[in-house]
């Protein structure tokens, strides 16, 4: 989901008592505990033959598959989705499997479910609303398991059993380990929530309405190796953790509407006229935008075929999702993307006209272009279109379609449309488990976003660099809470800070200013690379960036993910050598808190020579307090700890020493 920088420091700051932000200007004694930050033992547990210990997946790292096809209904008078779905299920385990668990996303709707139960009495949450409460939910049916027995197929029909927003199918005989495959077959059909926690809904329009319909399918839960199945309930903060297959998908809808979605259109010349399908054609060619359904021919009934209905056939592969948006009331248009590979796909853009204008919507295909072309260098992307849609949902990203807000323009639809899309690289390629390490795919998202805006259009958008110093405060203030904490377990006004922007502050950090941009990037490339269609860890992707980067990076993550430590880096003492300052000056620094970085000091000289020095991280390893000498002939007059407020340090009054 989105979250802009800004958006996510004002909700931090607006969390935080005045209090926070007045750090103290007395001079504190040290907390500091180097032993603690740089203990050997900072890793759990050493690399095995799943996940190796450079961090990349191990020679017998195993991963389930699940391929779906899906015939799905859409009634738009009674807002309902209707479906048939067939379950390819894939057991690469080395386990027998007794059962299979779903996710049933859509029963968060139900006013008995327990992410209902979590919505504040008074007051509103994103993920739901106590006063005006929604009955949504699934209605699943006709649950039938087809497995292989003395060589021929056959089909029992099964009894799910439904505990919340999940569904165990239970075996009438286990899955043997390591390749045995069943198919899974049900019917469902749901009442698409007008406002789905932020990730799916019905947007009103004057031209009618449109429909963002995401986590509309029973889909299944991962089975992996570090803790089995993965059944954690839908609470609304905490995301998804997906298996990989391919999709095959049919929507009927009425013929009046556009339908867009995941993957490729299979059968463009049934669903659309003779001359909406030129200009697709067209547009799968062209680098400027082309107009498939304008502005004007929205009212136009000549612009949609004359039937009742059509069925839109899209394919997607090796994908761990698939959404779609259906509207009569679309703006279309699309442009060619260019792949580093020579490859191409096409950005695309649904939206309805009354934010149709070039301040608006009107560049939503030039963003979604632009941003698909620039995050290309850390992996190209794999999917044959990339759609934008304007919606009520504020900011979600699927496999190949994002969900933006219809409200948004300029730099916000920017922002959002590249937030959303950046997903692709996290979690769609990188496939981590979001319902515990939202940090993982908002954090490392936030990152890439900020090199992709400074790229864009030569900075058009771009953002300056964050305060370090001021940011601090709002980082690791009083109700500020840890990185590493699953999203349902974070305060709600927390979510932005934690999950999007210390992590992805904490990376800009590490890239620009600990060990490089050439060797961060090598580093996160192959990360990016080794994880492509996998499920890593925590501990796979700090593995992995230690082993690429030749740094021991323990303090860092520990620092800056795994404790809520704040940094307090100060200088104390100015002294000459033999009492002269011809001979040189000795400066003292301290390390006053529990979080420790490399130090940048700056320093003048009476006569207004300024100098800097960098000191490493490893000065901390045993001590609090380091002094170091500077080459100076003449008295100094100021010394400044982190002149450029680059680190995250927590009170900015004791950086500066100044001669009395």
């Amino acid at each position: 989901m989105h979250k802009r920088l800004l958006l996510a420091a004002t909700l931090a700051i607006l969390a935080l008592s005045s209090a926070d932000a007045q750090p103290t200007t007395e001079r504190p004694k040290s907390t500091y505990d180097p032993n603690a930050l740089f203990s050997p033992l900072f890793y759990p547990q050493s690399g095995n033959e799943y996940r190796a210990g450079n961090g990349e997946p191990g020679p017998l790292y195993w991963q389930n598959r699940a391929d779906y096809q899906i015939s799905a209904s859409l009634d738009d008078n009674t807002n309902t989705v209707k479906g048939s779905l067939v379950l390819t299920y894939t057991n690469n385990s080395p386990h027998a499997l007794q059962h299979i668990w779903f996710q049933l996303d859509q029963n968060l709707f139900n006013p008995e479910s327990r992410g209902f139960a979590r919505t504040p009495a008074t007051g509103r949450s994103r993920y739901g609303d106590s006063k005006n409460p929604f009955m949504g939910g699934y209605k699943i049916t006709n649950v039938k398991v087809v497995a292989k027995a003395d060589g021929k197929a056959v089909e029992t029909a099964n009894e799910p059993v439904i505990t919340d927003t999940r569904m165990q199918v239970r075996l009438d005989k286990p899955m043997k380990a390591k390749g045995d495959v069943i198919r899974i077959k049900l019917d469902y059909e749901y009442v698409v929530p007008d406002y789905g926690a932020d990730r799916t809904g019905v947007l009103k329009t004057p031209g009618g309405n449109i429909y963002a319909i995401a986590q509309w399918y029973p889909r299944v839960c991962v089975f992996d190796d570090i803790q089995g199945w993965n059944t954690m309930p839908y609470l609304g903060p905490g995301e998804f953790y997906l298996e990989y297959g391919d999709f095959d998908v049919a929507i009927t809808a009425p013929a009046s509407h556009i339908v867009v979605a995941s993957g490729e259109l299979l059968n463009p010349s049934e669903v659309l006229t003779p001359e909406q399908l030129k200009r697709f054609r067209s547009a799968q060619q062209s680098d400027a935008t082309v107009a498939i359904r304008s502005k004007e021919e929205v009212a136009d009934p000549a612009s949609r075929p004359a039937k009742p209905t059509l069925t839109w056939k899209y394919r997607i592969g090796n994908s761990r999702d698939f959404a779609w948006a259906s509207s009569k009331s679309f703006v279309w248009d699309a442009a060619r993307i260019n792949l580093p590979s020579g490859k191409k796909a096409m950005a695309q853009s649904a939206y309805p006209a009354n934010v149709a204008s070039r301040e608006a919507w009107g560049r939503s295909t030039e963003y979604t272009k632009a941003s698909i072309e620039i995050n290309s260098k850390w992996f190209e992307y794999p999917y044959p279109c990339a759609v934008n849609v304007a919606s009520n949902v504020g900011g979600m990203e699927y496999p190949g379609i994002v969900f933006c807000g219809s409200n948004a323009r300029g730099g916000s639809l920017w922002g959002v449309t590249d937030h959303e899309f950046g997903h692709t690289w996290f979690p769609m390629i990188v496939g981590s488990n979001e319902r515990k390490y939202g940090w993982m795919d908002e954090g490392f998202n936030t990152f890439i976003n900020g090199i992709a805006s400074a790229e864009f259009n030569k900075g058009e958008y771009d953002q300056p660099p964050l305060d370090g110093h001021m940011i601090s405060k709002f980082m690791f203030g009083e109700q500020s809470e840890t990185v590493l904490k699953t999203p349902d377990g974070l305060k709600e006004q927390n979510i932005g800070m934690a999950l999007y922007l210390k992590p992805g502050y904490a990376l800009e950090l590490l890239r620009s200013h600990i060990v490089g941009k050439d060797r961060f990037d090598y580093a996160f490339k192959k990360y990016i690379r080794d994880w492509a269609y996998r499920h890593p860890t925590p501990w796979d992707f700090f593995h992995s960036m230690e082993n690429s980067l030749g740094e021991d990076l323990g303090w860092f993550w520990k620092g800056m993910f795994l404790e809520n430590h704040r940094l307090d880096q100060a200088v104390t003492k100015v002294e000459y050598v033999n009492g002269n300052a011809a001979n040189g000056a000795l400066i003292t620094i301290e390390n006053l808190n529990r979080m420790a970085m490399p130090v940048v000091v700056e320093y003048t000289t009476k006569g207004g020579t300024i100098e800097r020095k960098n000191l490493p991280v490893e000065i901390w390893q045993n001590t609090a307090s380091w002094k170091f000498k500077v080459n100076t002939t003449e008295e100094i007059s100021r010394v400044v700890v982190d002149p450029d407020k680059i680190f995250p340090d927590y009170d900015s009054a004791n950086n500066t020493w100044k001669k009395e």
